[in-house]
């Protein structure tokens, strides 16, 4: 009985081994990081702390006075990356966003545009027909006919004119 647990406490150890795998490190900033995956390239290898088991130093870190062997094959290579603080995601969402904005201000000016447009020509119309001296009947209130007097005419016409004044640029 005890062998078995003692093969399941060693099985155990051995499935957990992969989790105890951390890496410490200390950054720009004299912080010391963990994390279980390696730090970033910026970081010097004599920053590095402690490394997971099995995790060796590169070579240049074991023997810094010695020369490289082949300059070429040893020599870090530089991956072209965008400037730090922008992301071209980001931006393009941005200007998408922006554009999308501008459209909508447009198609909304458009849209006040067309109305005042139809409301400068049926306040033209209607100045017209009360230029002509025809009788103008309107509804009341109370749902009823009535025909409009000098001063109700006048002060229709006041308010038309208004309407005119301020659509008709």
């Amino acid at each position: 009985m005890k062998l078995t647990h003692l093969l399941l406490a060693a099985i155990v150890t051995c499935i957990c081994s992969g989790a105890m795998a951390q890496w410490q490190w200390i950054d720009k900033d004299g912080r010391k990081v963990f994390s279980d995956r390696a730090p970033p390239p910026d970081v010097a290898d004599k920053n590095i702390v402690k490394r997971p088991p099995g995790r060796m130093p590169t070579q240049a870190s074991t023997a810094p006075d010695a020369p490289p062997a082949d300059a070429a094959a040893t020599a870090p290579v530089q991956v072209a990356s965008a400037p730090k603080g922008i992301d071209k995601d980001l931006e393009a969402r941005k200007k998408q966003a922006a554009d999308a904005e501008a459209a909508k201000r447009k198609a909304d000016e458009e849209r006040v545009t067309k109305a005042r447009v139809e409301n400068c020509a049926r306040a033209k119309q209607a100045k017209s027909t009360f230029d002509s001296g025809v009788r103008v009947a309107r509804t009341s209130p109370s749902g009823e006919r009535e025909i409009m007097d000098d001063a109700a005419r006048a002060a229709e016409l006041k308010r038309i004119q208004g309407i005119i004044d301020a659509d008709c640029k």
